[in-house]
């Protein structure tokens, strides 16, 4: 079961997400982060947030800004701006009565996951999966561009088989963006998981989270999988360890 929910980004336009809701007993409720411009419905997020509403954590999962059936453009994005609506997601859920007490993140949005926590009150844990230990790796995804970009202020850019807009302020986002502090500093049980074969996000990411992270922590390396989590039951059994993980923090 699900619910379909709309809610105000901190720029303005309205963000879509679903809810997969808990199976049996609520045993907590979560937020996820999607991947760079995969969406809400993108395999990872919708397999990894209905495996943890089947053990009983429901799961807001939503579209960014300009992504999926969100508004606004997602050119006027960023990566502080993923992470500020991801808190935004968190108040949402707990306007709703729906306590929020983990957030998962998938690549890029695990590491908006880990910045976001600090935005907020309530969660107490965070699970990144495939994360960069440097917002600005996602840079690999459009170094083409770099040039014009830097000269004219934007140019278009495909994914997915959507065509977006890239724009300067973006590449100046992620450049100056320091992840280390916001790691070594969580005062959240961080959760770090990685496939050691990713060729799209190198291992050394996730060695690099868990080294400079504290205490609580722990890592799990997803053997056999690919970046995206598309092989069969990879993203289930992801999500399967993170509930186990988790469960002390949920309630």
């Amino acid at each position: 079961m699900h619910e379909r929910v709309t809610f105000p980004s901190t720029s303005g336009p309205r963000l879509a997400g679903v809810v997969d809701l808990p199976e049996g007993p609520v045993r907590g409720w979560a937020v996820l982060s999607h991947g760079f411009t995969l969406g809400k419905d993108s395999p990872a997020a919708s397999r990894i947030a209905k495996q943890l509403a089947r053990d009983g954590v429901g799961v807001l999962r939503f579209d960014n800004l300009g992504l999926g059936d969100s508004e606004g453009d997602w050119g006027d994005g960023s990566f502080s701006r993923k992470v500020e609506d991801t808190a935004q997601a968190v108040r949402f859920m707990e306007d709703a009565g729906r306590p929020v007490r983990l957030l998962v993140g998938h690549s890029f949005g695990g590491a908006a996951a880990i910045a976001a926590a600090h935005l907020t009150d309530g969660v107490r844990a965070v699970a990144s999966i495939g994360a960069p230990y440097e917002p600005k790796h996602v840079e690999h995804n459009y170094d083409a561009l770099l040039e014009r970009i830097e000269a004219e202020g934007e140019a278009p850019f495909l994914a997915g088989g959507k065509a977006l807009t890239l724009r300067r302020h973006f590449i100046h986002d992620v450049r100056t963006t320091d992840l280390r502090d916001r790691i070594r500093t969580l005062h959240r049980a961080l959760l770090v998981m990685h496939s050691p074969t990713d060729n799209t996000v190198g291992v050394r990411n996730a060695s690099l989270i868990f080294q400079t992270a504290r205490h609580p922590r722990s890592f799990v390396a997803l053997e056999g999988a690919d970046h995206l989590l598309t092989g069969k039951g990879q993203a289930a059994r992801a999500a399967r360890i993170i509930s186990a993980w988790a469960d002390p923090y949920l309630t």
